[in-house]
């Protein structure tokens, strides 16, 4: 397919029609009319089955990791101990999706191997930046400040009844 022009698109066959027709010329509206309709609909399978993995077939359960299919179970009633598919991502927390995805687990602590509680999730950028400014301000102040005033040594015999 080229391009003859600003506002033309022609297509020159291998072998010429019946009628004699070697060349087609198209307008750029046609060219992205006849691209959309190749697009598939949203949420259509491409791929078709057929035998043991067609949906209808019986054996389809024995063959399947999902175990779906004609003689599968079927769920008669709500069951509130099984979440759908959709539930289980949904119900999914951030934890636990940094752990599936970049292998960190932020729930464990990692000197002791204990459960961690998460008490806050600070999302808004506000909070964060006077978050870290603060901390970063304690981190550069002295050691020394940052610890209790020493005490002086004890002075025996002070309350001693011999002395």
């Amino acid at each position: 397919m080229g391009h003859a022009g600003a506002a033309v698109w022609h297509r020159q066959w291998k072998t010429p029609y019946r009628d004699g027709t070697t060349h087609v010329i198209f307008e750029p509206l046609d060219v992205i009319a006849r691209l959309a309709a190749l697009v598939p609909k949203p949420r259509v399978n491409l791929t078709r089955f057929d035998g043991v993995f067609a949906a209808s077939r019986m054996q389809r359960t024995r063959v399947t990791p999902a175990k779906r299919g004609r003689g599968g179970r079927h769920p008669t009633q709500w069951d509130p101990e099984e979440p759908t598919p959709a539930e289980r991502r949904v119900a999914m927390t951030w934890a636990q999706r940094l752990k599936r995805v970049f292998g960190m687990d932020i729930a464990t602590c990692p000197a002791c191997g204990g459960a961690v509680r998460i008490l806050a999730c600070i999302e808004d950028p506000v909070v964060i930046e006077k978050i870290l400014s603060h901390r970063d301000a304690k981190a550069a102040e002295p050691q020394a400040l940052m610890r209790p005033p020493s005490r002086g040594p004890l002075h025996r015999g002070l309350f001693d009844e011999t002395g």
